[in-house]
Formats: structure tokens, C-alpha cells, sequence
């Protein structure tokens, strides 16, 4: 299984298989999301002390999540190409930056939109919020830092050890409640302690709008994974033609 597994490191077979596996995900995260979404927003009831402002949950938490687990598998990619020199690692967590970035926007843009009704006011330096913030500023350094070097074997090097310093506030953003009872923010919306979970009505289509979520961040990377091996193919091919 590890061997099989290893097997995906080559660009030849990662591009063969994605191009097998990218219909069937794409289609499933477009259900997903369409699913849940449509769901969440109009087949459930209005908060009886939230309102319908508690539906901003069916984009927000998702979006939290995989903006902190998008940098969680930049992380484990970036660990594979320090340890393992394995190029398609390295070009899944350059792919993965942009879209995790894309999620923690959305994921502090819906919490302002929940804060303000909710704590009359559109940003707090909560632990969490400002552990969010930091996260956005790491994807925007990390990218950056792949755009400022030229070598593609060093700028792997060096965002791989960006990426592991990043890890910190990932973490943060995802325990920051547990570490500090202070802050505004809310507790988890799903967890194994069930006096913490939103209700059923709610959490039902909320499961559907993560797997929607996983579904289309999977979708994203693995066409912009493909990109850059293209791209890295091109790149190769030009600068034999110069020396040639």
C-alpha cells in the first residue's frame, strides 16, 4: 500500500490518475454544495435567537475548516518534499495556497457579516479572529515567497519551512477557543461533546455544505496541481531549447 501509494509521486501517474478521479469529484462537489446550500438556506427555520443570521454557518464554518486544513496538507506536502524530494508534494502545496486562502477570506468575511447583528460590531481581536487573520497573511507570504525565487527546488525549500512556521496559527485558529475561555467567538459548531452542537436541523445540511467544501478544495487542487506540472514541463522544455 505505501509502494502504490508512492507510486502517485510521479508527475506521469499523479496526471493520469487526477484526470480519472477530477470528473467524478468535481460532479459530487457540485451536488454537495448545491445540496447543501440549498438546504441549509431555504429548507431550514430561522434561529429563534439568532434569526436567519445563523445560516451564514452553511459558508462559514466550512470555510474555516478548510482554510485551516488546506494549510494542514500544504504542511504534510511540504514535509514529503523536505524529506522524501518528491516534486509533485511540493507543486500540490504550491497549488493548495491560493484556494486556502481563498476559504479563510470567505471564512472572515461571513464572520464579520455574523458579528456585526450578532456583536454589534464587524471585527474584534478575538484570539480566533486574530489567529485567522495572521493564517491569511502566512498564504499571502507563502505565496509571495514561491513568486520571489527562481529556483523552483529552492523556493520549495524555503515556503516548505514557511509552511511548518505557519502551522503554528493553524493551530491556533482551530483551538484558540479551548486555549483562552476569554473572546467573543462562539465554540465549535460541531463536536463529539453533543451539548456543543448546533441543532439537528441545522447540523444535518451542514455536513453536506463541508463535504461540499472537502469535495471542491480537492476539485481546485488537483486541477491547479496538474497546472503546475504543466507549467514546470514547459519550463523544462523552453530552457533546453536555450541551450540547445
Amino acid at each position: 500500500m505505501a509502494m502504490s501509494l508512492w507510486e502517485y509521486a510521479n508527475p506521469q501517474k499523479f496526471m493520469l490518475l487526477s484526470r480519472r478521479v477530477l470528473p467524478f469529484v468535481a460532479v459530487a462537489s457540485i451536488v454537495c454544495l448545491i445540496g447543501g446550500l440549498g438546504w441549509g438556506f431555504f429548507g431550514t427555520p430561522d434561529d429563534y435567537k439568532q434569526g436567519s443570521t445563523v445560516k451564514i454557518i452553511y459558508l462559514h464554518v466550512p470555510a474555516a475548516m478548510m482554510a485551516i486544513n488546506a494549510w494542514v496538507m500544504m504542511l504534510v506536502a511540504s514535509l514529503v518534499w523536505l524529506i522524501r524530494r518528491h516534486h509533485v508534494s511540493a507543486l500540490a502545496a504550491k497549488a493548495a495556497a491560493p484556494v486556502g486562502l481563498a476559504f479563510t477570506l470567505i471564512a472572515l468575511a461571513t464572520g464579520a457579516l455574523w458579528g456585526q447583528p450578532m456583536w454589534g460590531t464587524w471585527w474584534a481581536w478575538d484570539p480566533r479572529l486574530t489567529s485567522f487573520l495572521i493564517l491569511a497573511l502566512f498564504y499571502l507570504g507563502y505565496m509571495a515567497l514561491w513568486q520571489a525565487v527562481d529556483d523552483p527546488d529552492t523556493a520549495a525549500d524555503l515556503t516548505g519551512v514557511l509552511c511548518i512556521v505557519g502551522s503554528v496559527f493553524a493551530l491556533l485558529s482551530r483551538y484558540a477557543v479551548n486555549f483562552w475561555n476569554q473572546g467573543l467567538h462562539q465554540g465549535a459548531s460541531l463536536s463529539l461533546d453533543e451539548k456543543e452542537n448546533v441543532a439537528d436541523v441545522f447540523w444535518f445540511p451542514l455536513l453536506v455544505c463541508i463535504a461540499g467544501f472537502v469535495l471542491l478544495f480537492l476539485t481546485l487542487v488537483l486541477l491547479r496541481t496538474r497546472t503546475e506540472i504543466r507549467s514546470r514541463r514547459l519550463s523544462a522544455l523552453l530552457a533546453r531549447e536555450r541551450m540547445g
